[in-house]
């Protein structure tokens, strides 16, 4: 197992009721409330209405639309918001997209440059105000970690920003805000999860025991409760493993000790820069073909390992039958059982820009992607074109 150092420092409110206590903490963080939301679904389910009365005792200013894959654009605005309100406090309701928009506003409102240099790396996160997450839609687990991933469609480039300065100080998870969440976007959530499990599970390091039990176990959580909240959209157990299971994926706490690369991500992020797909959607189409991609002799272990110990096949059966057979029931799970798309066709993506997407990841990346199988240019073109 690798060294690591560990922080996680979001007070987390779970269960139902807590969106009740609201006003019990957001006060005491500040009194001028920037409230972050996507398009306005929040009005239709009683969840802004619950969030406002709450906030009775506070100004609030709002930032609407943001965007499913937040754009620049709207940290900007957002910006300008809090500096003109002098804002104390940005809260968030949403999933990831509202949650990394107001984190990247947090960081970018102490900065007197362009907020793009932040998600850069052309400037460093100084300051950052406090941020609250309420979450309504369980997927990318940024409600308990330190990144914001920010979009510019006019550079074609996702990029994470990371500091420790953008973990929330308090995020609310009411697994009944779940309800109302749509059988795709549900779907789409879990196979977000289940990516961000993938892409610490598939590591080159040995005896890390804790942290693969961690995730083996959150795997079959997803993949046990997944269907279930599609098929029962108010099935409160369903709803709360899965609410619970995004930040666990993703808080940091997995990838204590691994050493790992996100080529997945890296490739996705590529797509949803130039064709602004839904994110749980292209991790899904790309994930099972990277998978029979980088199955060689090196990491067949690995993936039998998954194959025994998450989709409980037979351990005595041939290695490179187990790992195929796991991958096959990946496929399966995923567009069969979740409904997801299968292949860039469905989601408006031709072979136009492979070659294009291919080389601006690597250039995203600032070189090859390297962890449980390096990948170069030719690598990440091949895999495009598998999606197909």
């Amino acid at each position: 197992m690798n060294n690591f150092e560990f922080y996680s420092p979001t007070r987390i409110l779970f269960g139902k009721g807590s969106m009740n206590k609201i006003h019990e903490h957001v006060p005491k963080i500040g009194k001028r409330v920037l409230l972050v939301y996507g398009k306005g679904s929040i009005k239709h389910n009683g969840i802004y209405d619950t969030v406002m009365r709450e906030l009775s005792d506070c100004k609030v200013v709002e930032l609407s639309g943001v965007e499913p894959n937040p754009k620049i654009e709207s940290v900007k605005q957002g910006v300008k918001l809090c500096r003109k309100h002098q804002i104390e406090v940005v809260m968030a309701i949403g999933g990831g997209s509202s949650f990394d928009c107001a984190k990247a506003i947090a960081a970018a409102t102490f900065y007197e440059g362009d907020a793009w240099d932040l998600v850069i790396g052309h400037a460093k996160v100084t300051k950052a105000l406090p941020v609250v997450c309420v979450v309504t839609m369980s997927a990318t687990g940024s409600e308990m970690n330190n990144v914001a991933v920010i979009s510019n469609m006019e550079t074609h480039q996702k990029i994470g920003l990371h500091d420790d300065l953008l973990c929330p100080v308090l995020s609310i998870l009411d697994p009944e805000n779940l309800y109302s969440v749509p059988p795709l976007q549900t779907a789409a959530g879990t196979a977000d999860i289940l990516s961000h499990l993938w892409e610490q599970f598939f590591t080159n390091v040995e005896d890390a025991y804790v942290q693969d039990g961690l995730a083996i176990g959150t795997m079959k959580a997803c993949i046990h409760y997944g269907p279930i909240a599609i098929q029962e959209p108010t099935n409160y157990s369903a709803r709360a493993n899965l609410m619970w299971a995004a930040p666990m994926a993703l808080n940091g706490l997995l990838k204590t000790g691994y050493s790992m690369a996100w080529s997945c991500h890296g490739m996705e992020h590529v797509l949803s820069a130039y064709y602004d797909i839904t994110h749980g959607v292209g991790l899904a189409i790309l994930t099972p073909r990277w998978m029979r991609y980088v199955l060689d002799e090196k990491t067949v272990s690995r993936f039998k390992k998954y194959g025994v110990e998450v989709w409980g096949l037979d351990a005595s059966k041939d290695d490179y039958w187990i790992a195929n057979k796991a991958i096959e029931k990946t496929e399966t799970f995923l567009y069969e059982t979740l409904g997801l798309p299968s292949c860039l066709q469905e989601v408006g993506i031709d072979d136009t820009k492979l070659e294009e997407m291919a080389k601006s990841c690597i250039r995203d990346k600032g070189g090859p992607i390297q962890g449980f199988k390096t990948l170069y240019e030719e690598d990440i073109l091949q895999i495009f074109r598998n999606c197909l």
